[in-house]
């Protein structure tokens, strides 16, 4: 029985208290020898931290980035501004501050000041009018069809995309804080899409299914793909030009191409339906992921931009090229999309403008991550859409909820 007075007691007849004391001793004086090593050491190790390459480059040990699941040791210093970088970083994933990139957290924060939930719309208006006989065209009941149906996916693969792929590769603390965030609003967004299907009583398998049923729908969905299964393969990892550019590449077409161009024929067409006070209820489910996909998107082209400024050698001529023509075959398809959604003019609107809107919208996308414009002069036939995305909209807030709401802790009451 122990003698939990004195639980060393009982070990002095045999001996075992010197043997045990002089072991303590040994191995503290060589953690003592370690922390010391570790303080006057310019760089913290951090214990499995280099994969193996799968490039024909050597990784250098020092380029790889971290997962955040590395051993923690004793005694590393403490983290500086200058540590972090967006890839490749060797710094603490860990350690949230000092903020090297302020404008990430700042994102992070007016994410969570716009959040908001899609049972809070109401839908009584679209359900009677879906219901009706006369209420909507054919045309009509084919844009909110095919929208709810490439949306409802579109969405979910940013969100594999980001949670099974980008997340890993970027190793900076503040940028991943925000990607959780965005990961949370793509699931938002695709609960968005099955809370309208379930009010308008639609066949859930035919909306869910359609990118594998419909093939402008699948083109698209199929074409996004290949860039998930490239970030996600688990022998893939940044650290050499190669591997640097596939990644600057992968987030060019989720950020800029996804997210910044395959969206907008959709949103255009449900918001135009709002505007014409059809599906409002739809509409504006449609008005707040708009905001946050332009948010989403703002934050790719930043990450994007900072990663060729930390490494400028990814930016070279062959390599713009190649994203020019990614471009290039993604508004070919967009523009198929829009032919195929509306096939005859509707709402005051046909397939000829959208190819017009598709090449302003890719202008502005090229500029935005400097490459050049690719049919210049193009003008946006729909002036509106900048007033929806940029302009704070004044609602009735008895009625419905106004698109720039906040949260009581995000208000500002000056």
């Amino acid at each position: 029985m122990l003698n939990w007075e004195d639980p060393v007691k009982q070990f002095k007849s045999s001996g075992v208290q010197q043997r045990a004391t002089a072991m303590l001793a040994t191995e503290a004086l060589a953690a003592v020898e370690r922390v010391e090593a570790r303080v006057q050491s310019s760089e913290p190790r951090l214990v499995n931290a280099v994969p193996s390459a799968t490039n024909e480059e050597t990784v250098p040990e020092d380029a790889i980035g971290v997962t955040g699941l590395e051993q923690v040791e004793f005694g590393a210093k403490r983290l500086a501004v200058d540590d972090k970088q967006m890839i490749n970083c060797r710094a603490d994933v860990n350690q949230l501050v000092p903020f090297k990139y302020k404008w990430a957290w700042q994102k992070y924060l007016d994410g969570c000041a716009n959040h908001w939930m899609p049972q809070e719309i109401n839908m009584n208006a679209d359900i009677q009018l879906w219901k009706s006989t006369d209420g909507l065209t054919e045309d009509e009941r084919t844009i909110i069809k095919r929208n709810l149906g490439f949306f409802s996916t579109a969405d979910s693969l940013v969100a594999n995309n980001l949670v099974l792929a980008v997340y890993r590769h970027i190793t900076n603390p503040e940028c991943r804080q925000y990607l959780l965030r965005q990961a949370f609003e793509e699931a938002l967004h695709t609960h968005a899409y099955q809370y309208c299907v379930e009010s308008l009583g639609l066949d859930e398998a035919e909306v869910f299914n359609m990118y594998r049923e419909l093939p402008v729908v699948h083109k698209k969905a199929q074409w996004a793909m290949r860039f998930t299964d490239s970030l996600g393969d688990p022998d893939f990892h940044t650290g050499t030009n190669a591997a640097n550019q596939r990644l600057l590449r992968d987030l060019i077409a989720f950020y800029v191409v996804f997210e910044g161009i395959f969206f907008y024929v959709g949103f255009v067409q449900i918001l135009s339906m709002g505007r014409r006070n059809k599906m409002s209820g739809v509409a504006e489910q449609f008005q707040y992921i708009l905001r946050d996909e332009s948010m989403h998107m703002n934050f790719g082209i930043d990450v994007i931009n900072q990663i060729k400024l930390e490494n400028p050698d990814v930016w070279t001529d062959a390599f713009q090229a190649e994203m020019s023509q990614l471009i290039k075959e993604a508004v070919d398809l967009e523009i198929e999309y829009a032919h195929d959604t509306m096939p005859r003019g509707v709402l005051g609107l046909n397939a000829a403008m959208f190819e017009e809107y598709l090449h302003f919208i890719a202008n502005r996308r090229c500029s935005q991550i400097g490459l050049p414009e690719q049919v210049p002069g193009a003008t946006n036939p729909f002036p509106w859409m900048s007033e929806v995305i940029d302009l704070k909209k004044e609602k009735n807030f008895f009625e419905t909820r106004v698109t720039e709401y906040q949260t009581g802790g995000a208000l500002s009451w000056d």
